[in-house]
């Protein structure tokens, strides 16, 4: 659904090369509408593949090499994100349904498609459970400076693009390698702090 482009504190994401990708989608933006689809078809479509891929790799996830369907995914997720705001957006398609959709279906998404690394090792449940929570904190912590007057916060250091950065990264890494090394479970940890720097600042520039 629509999204605002805010400023982001001077903070590097990979939000900020959201424009340029978009202006890549719009030929099958045109062609989508055209069509007839509609930006909360799209919104729901992302979602519901979002929760087969993560259930899909819950019950498989002794099979590394199906986690090559994490980059994959989130590659074509991120794309649909920008295709529906898009749709929303130049087509007018806008409205208080898609609002709702748009934020409950990414927290939703991320929430399924994060959750396999808590049945690998090294990864803990409750270090995974600690990521989801943080990342979904930080979706509130964005949705609240709207909620206030302001803009909606899209600050880093990790963002959902970049989350989605990382966790495709680490889908590639068990889908080759096959195994994480027990020094992953640090880099899990740095990404929740990561995440908390993230909430903090989408706070203080939210009241700016």
């Amino acid at each position: 659904m629509a999204r605002r482009f805010t400023q982001r504190g001077g903070s590097m994401s990979i939000y900020s090369l959201k424009p340029a990708f978009q202006n890549l989608l719009r030929p099958i933006v045109q062609r989508l509408y055209d069509k007839g689809v509609t930006a909360n078809q799209v919104t729901v479509l992302a979602c519901l593949i979002s929760v087969f891929v993560g259930v899909l790799l819950c019950c498989f996830s002794t099979h590394s090499a199906l986690f090559l369907l994490l980059p994959l995914w989130l590659f074509l997720r991120m794309a649909l994100n920008a295709i529906d705001g898009m749709l929303a957006r130049e087509f007018h398609q806008q409205s208080q349904l898609g609002g709702y959709l748009n934020e409950l279906t990414d927290v939703i998404s991320d929430s399924f498609l994060y959750l396999p690394f808590a049945l690998i090792v090294p990864f803990h449940f409750w270090q995974i459970g600690l990521f989801i929570w943080l990342a979904l904190l930080t979706e509130m912590c964005g949705i609240l400076g709207q909620v206030h007057g302001n803009s909606r916060r899209y600050d880093g250091p990790l963002g959902k693009s970049d989350r989605a950065f990382l966790i495709g990264a680490l889908g590639l890494w068990y889908a080759i390698a096959g195994t994480f090394p027990p020094l992953f479970v640090w880099l899990m940890w740095g990404a929740c702090i990561m995440l908390i720097v993230t909430c903090y600042k989408r706070v203080r520039n939210g009241l700016i």
